[in-house]
């Protein structure tokens, strides 16, 4: 959905073009399926970069590391793939 907006406020040339060329679902898809892969291989990379507190032992801790990583690989994804 973001990729839709993004195109359809900002490219709108390009959105009209894909909606009526029918190639606008198409690429919706691949950029969905291509950004969830890559959020879990940036996941898997700050994880290694920033390990995570033992989960059994800091729960709170963990969660707000884990939820600190997730919102820095949804803002890398968001700007590589999805406001291009």
């Amino acid at each position: 959905m973001p990729r839709s907006y993004y195109l359809m406020k900002h490219r709108p040339v390009l959105y009209n073009s894909m909606l009526l060329s029918g190639t606008l679902h198409p690429h919706l898809l691949e950029v969905e399926q291509t950004a969830e892969s890559r959020m879990q291989q940036t996941m898997q990379e700050l994880l290694k970069q920033n390990p995570a507190p033992n989960k059994e032992r800091h729960q709170m801790e963990w969660v707000q590391h884990i939820n600190s990583l997730k919102a820095q690989a949804e803002e890398l994804v968001m700007n590589e793939l999805i406001y291009s």
